[in-house]
């Protein structure tokens, strides 16, 4: 095929992948899918290595390969596959993350040949277990944390497994909601599919099969080239979680040894510490992905993202550590430990390519559940994400309230939840003085507040960030930690930042401070202009 001929095939697959994703956000049901936009969808060659992507999830989308080649190599072979055929899991010991996000996969076919995969990946509002929203801040094992579906056809030969779709109904809290999600999963994959089919009409099999591997080759050769880029060396940095939920007060250490040689890089992960009691553990599958979007960000603008870029990048990481749990370690919130690994990763970078690398963002996932209880025993969930500021980057301040690194989230709009939950938010702004000073200053975190007004509500947060503020670069200062407390007939009470089931009554307000981003260089040298208009903004 000539280089025209290629282009035009990879430009139609990531068109492929952004229908999917127009098709989930249409069509999806929770306020976590079609409001926060936590989802990704993509497209697979037929072995399953990632061609193409929307613009969603770093986390999910550097790890849905991860687990497409995993169900092929361990549970549901090639062979096994059949044109209408899905087969989902959440088990992130079957090469999933945690057990909210379902990912669903269908093999695509052209004149009996599978040229392809499309996959969706949804985090979905609840799956059972402890806390609702599936995210139990001191769960131990992966049993206390939800329902786990082992990767299985839950339509075979265009019939859906009705027995599957019954038992996930039994066991989660909205399950309208999330077979409502799960149904817009499936239509997703239909819309994908029938894109990768009107290509291979016009081309035919052999020409997809071989665009696939030149558009992995592509990529490869851009990825090498970033990586050339940078000096050769031995690149280390770590950060820390504040603890795990459970082991209080005791830290998580992140370590990165990071190798260039030529173009290839070597990121030793065995510094990390072993894998702890609570939630905040990762699967490798997860850790990967914060591992190679590091370095994805650090190639040239242009550079398509496929599963090539991960050729030159060795990842090592022992088994039983926190960055690649063994079961049945719990890691409902395994987003807290790819942050940081990500900011560990920023750390080691900024040692070899300084005027390219930002300050630590705010590293961190600020999950907190409602589900209210109504006087007759009805129950709604919310599930909310919040963020922080951006760290700031060696040329411009960091961006305030800004979604970055391992997710790529939006808010849900205030007047959503309060048309649909017994909840009022009470307060939603800018944080002053949250990001760390520096010639260039980082961006602000956020305050937000919650009203209960049921009679009832239980209350889960799954945070951190709350001790290891986000670090500065050059000198730049650190970002202020997070805060969570409870209003209560006049008293304000600290909350635990992990905490389960938290009870609370009408009229109680819950308040969430998040961190900003570090600064970037030295402080005094912020020029006057900047000061006076952090100032007149009330960012100070």
């Amino acid at each position: 095929m000539n280089a025209i001929e290629i282009e035009v095939i990879r430009n139609a697959l990531t068109a492929a992948a952004a229908e999917m994703d127009v098709t989930v956000w249409r069509t999806s049901r929770s306020t976590i899918v079609r409001e926060l936009l936590d989802y990704s969808t993509a497209v697979f060659d037929a072995e399953g290595w990632n061609l193409a992507q929307s613009a969603r999830i770093p986390s999910h989308l550097n790890s849905m390969s991860h687990a497409l080649r995993e169900i092929l190599a361990r549970f549901i072979p090639p062979e096994e596959w059949g044109p209408d055929d899905v087969v989902i899991t959440n088990d992130p010991y079957c090469g999933g993350q945690h057990l909210p996000d379902i990912l669903a996969f269908k093999a695509v076919f052209h004149e009996g040949t599978r040229i392809a995969f499309a996959g969706t990946l949804c985090h979905h509002i609840d799956v059972g277990g402890l806390a609702a929203g599936s995210y139990a801040a001191t769960a131990t094992e992966i049993f206390q944390e939800g329902l786990r579906i082992p990767p299985l056809k839950i339509i075979a030969g265009g019939v859906r497994n009705d027995g599957v779709w019954a038992m996930i109904r039994q066991n989660i809290r909205k399950p309208d909601l999330l077979l409502g999600d799960l149904s817009s999963q499936l239509a997703s994959l239909d819309v994908g599919a029938a894109a990768i089919r009107r290509l291979a009409a016009r081309f035919g099999a052999p020409a997809m099969i071989e665009a696939g591997g030149r558009i992995l080759d592509m990529s490869e050769a851009g990825m090498r080239a970033a990586i050339a880029a940078m000096p050769d060396g031995i690149y280390e940095f770590e950060d820390f979680l504040d603890d795990d939920g459970v082991e209080v007060g005791k830290p998580i250490r992140l370590h990165v040894q990071m190798t260039i040689a030529g173009d290839e890089a070597r990121v030793n992960l065995s510094g990390c510490s072993p894998q702890a009691l609570g939630p905040v553990n990762a699967t490798l599958a997860s850790s990967t992905a914060a591992v190679m979007f590091a370095l994805m960000c650090c190639a040239e603008p242009g550079l398509h993202m496929s599963a090539g870029c991960y050729r030159p990048i060795k990842v090592e990481a022992p088994e039983g550590s926190v960055v690649n749990a063994r079961a049945p370690a719990a890691v409902a919130h395994r987003i807290a430990a790819t942050h940081r690994l990500l900011n560990a990763m920023n750390g080691a970078l900024h040692q070899a390519v300084p005027d390219r690398i930002p300050a630590a963002y705010y590293g961190n996932s600020y999950v907190t559940t409602f589900q209210t209880v109504a006087a007759d025993g009805g129950r709604e969930v919310l599930v909310e994400i919040e963020i922080g500021g951006s760290g700031a980057h060696p040329a411009k301040d960091g961006v305030n309230a800004f979604s970055s690194g391992m997710h790529n989230n939006s808010n849900i709009p205030i007047e959503m939840i309060e048309a649909q939950m017994p909840l009022t938010v009470t307060r939603y702004e800018l944080r002053p003085g949250s990001g760390g000073a520096g010639e260039r200053r980082g961006g602000l975190g956020l305050v937000r507040e919650w009203r209960v007004d049921a009679p009832r509500c239980l209350f889960t947060a799954n945070m951190d960030r709350f001790v290891h503020a986000p670090y500065g670069l050059a000198g730049g200062q650190s970002a202020a930690p997070g805060m969570l407390e409870l209003d209560r007939d006049g008293d304000t009470i600290a909350v635990p930042p992990k905490s389960d089931n938290l009870e609370l009554r009408a009229g109680d307000v819950i308040r969430l401070a998040t961190s900003g981003g570090g600064g970037f260089g030295d402080p005094a040298q912020r020029d006057a202009a900047s000061r006076s208009r952090d100032e007149r903004l009330g960012y100070a």
